[in-house]
């Protein structure tokens, strides 16, 4: 793969947060990892959220790349790119028992 570096922790959670941002397409609101002190970012699920399963359930790991095209080649997709944000495309794959998510700015 590509190089990746390192860009949050995700955390799923029942607490609502302060300054979270709802992200429509997933049911989900998340905080920004940036403004963490070590870089966790909170996921708080709505009910009625399409996301697998494994992401309401299981911490993730976050890593920013150059191409999520060449950085999802050969690995089991968990979830196919899609636009977090106006900036942010992501996608999640999964390494074992690891659940991963790829970015990449648009």
């Amino acid at each position: 793969m590509a190089s990746a570096k390192f860009h949050h922790f995700g955390v799923p959670t029942a607490a609502k947060a302060e300054n979270e941002i709802f992200i429509e397409g997933a049911g989900v609101h998340v905080t920004d990892p940036e403004s963490h002190p070590y870089g966790i970012e909170f996921l708080r699920f709505e009910p009625d959220s399409p996301m697998p399963g494994d992401l309401k359930t299981k911490c993730h790991a976050a890593f920013m790349v150059e191409s999520l095209e060449a950085a999802l080649k050969d690995q089991n997709v968990l979830i196919a790119p899609f636009d977090a944000t106006d900036t942010i495309r992501v996608a999640f794959i999964t390494d074992g028992d690891a659940l991963i998510e790829l970015m990449e700015t648009k």
